[in-house]
């Protein structure tokens, strides 16, 4: 035997992970395209390639989903059947190789990229006529104020919305594995693609299956309303059959930026401290705003289009926000194109944008989602080929 499987065999796959040391920063250039007139002043960036410091035995498979925590810890879910048997080859029985294990479907970094740990998985959910409701593939996620954790899943029968304490003890659910009944559909989902959890409601995007966004009550979990684009009643087709990431480079999906229904990728749902909450429209390259109303419904405000004669996986799949009091700065993640556009939110005019499509730091392939903290920092996910987290450093108003 050789002697590194000898050493794998030795040590437990399942052995707590000892507290890791801050790495070092090792900050770089990002590509920047200014589009505002010279003078203007905007956030700038640099990327953290050092960042995060991973366990020496575990390895991220396509990451789906990021959140920053109240206590700014940073949460990512990650798809640990997108990884191969020669990318785990110690998780293998018998191991085949020094490294590398699956890390937990839901991971926790801190700010400074140390890994807090991870939990998750089809034993840590409940069964409901005879279904685990454990998500085939996790997508996106979100941290409320308490702390908790809630993420989706755009997987085969993915009908499902979990929610979990920080040490991952279910708390509960929306909808159900195995059973979508529509956009018309109160009590179930289609393949939820993101969640938000505040001012007393429950927003889900819902998604993949379904086009629509839909409301619960956050205490009681009642049914509250269901939306579609321009805050109308969902009346556009749901997906027939399983999502997978071919439909998602489909040259027949043309964007139409002004179409009345959501196309069949509704990605985010993202409110703001002001009472609106923007939906990543992604198939129609725009996110359309909406005003938060007290009954809980939405009025709609505009639409916003970001590269509009993009074609391919398209443009909007994630919003953030800079994390002064006004959240003066918008994020929008293009997935396309490879970069973040950086807005000014009051006006929406585009200002510049970081980033380019490729492998190196500071380049993305197919970048799905983003979130930050409270210094400005971002944090960014790829998924497809892309598996990794990334943190651009906000390095001031330039």
């Amino acid at each position: 035997m050789r002697p590194f499987l000898a050493v794998a065999l030795l040590l437990p796959l399942t052995a707590a992970v000892p507290p890791q040391p801050a790495p070092e920063s090792a900050l770089a250039p990002l590509a920047f395209e200014q589009v505002a007139p010279a003078g203007t002043k905007m956030p700038r960036f640099k990327v953290d390639a050092a960042w995060p410091a991973m366990p020496d035995d575990l390895l991220l498979g396509q990451v789906s989903g990021v959140a920053v925590g109240p206590d700014d810890s940073v949460w990512v879910v990650h798809r640990p059947h997108s990884l191969t048997n020669t990318d785990t080859g110690l998780a293998q029985d018998p191991p085949i190789a020094a490294c590398c294990k699956p890390a937990p479907p839901v991971v926790r970094f801190a700010k400074d990229g140390r890994y807090i740990g991870g939990w998750g998985g089809a034993a840590s959910a409940p069964t409901v006529d005879g279904v685990n409701q454990w998500p085939a593939s996790l997508h996106g996620v979100f941290v409320d104020k308490a702390g908790a954790v809630w993420f989706g899943g755009n997987g085969k029968g993915d009908h499902v919305v979990l929610n979990y304490s920080a040490d991952g003890q279910y708390i509960r659910r929306f909808g159900q594995r195995d059973k979508t009944g529509g956009n018309d559909a109160t009590d179930l989902l289609g393949n939820p693609s993101d969640v938000n959890h505040s001012d007393g409601m429950v927003l889900v995007s819902d998604g993949y299956v379904n086009r629509r966004v839909i409301g619960f009550d956050a205490q009681s979990n009642a049914y509250k309303g269901r939306w579609d684009a321009y805050a109308r009643p969902p009346i556009a087709p749901t997906r027939q059959g399983a999502f997978d990431q071919s439909h998602a480079v489909d040259p027949s999906k043309q964007a139409n930026p002004q179409a009345q229904t959501f196309a069949d990728i509704v990605h985010c749902v993202v409110p703001t401290r002001d009472s609106h909450v923007y939906v990543c429209d992604r198939n129609n390259n725009r996110a359309q705003l909406f005003k938060r109303e007290k009954d809980g419904g939405l009025t709609f405000i505009r639409d916003l289009a970001i590269a509009p004669e993009t074609g391919g996986t398209h443009t909007v799949t994630d919003i953030a926000f800079s994390p002064d009091p006004d959240q003066t700065y918008l994020y929008v993640a293009d997935m396309m194109n490879g970069r973040i556009w950086i807005l000014l939110r009051k006006t929406h005019e585009v200002l510049g944008a970081i980033g380019r499509v490729g492998r190196q730091a500071g380049q993305f392939t197919w970048l799905h989602s983003i979130d930050t903290d409270s210094d400005g920092n971002i944090y960014a996910t790829e998924v497809n080929t892309g598996r990794r987290v990334q943190k651009l450093v906000f390095t001031g108003i330039q």
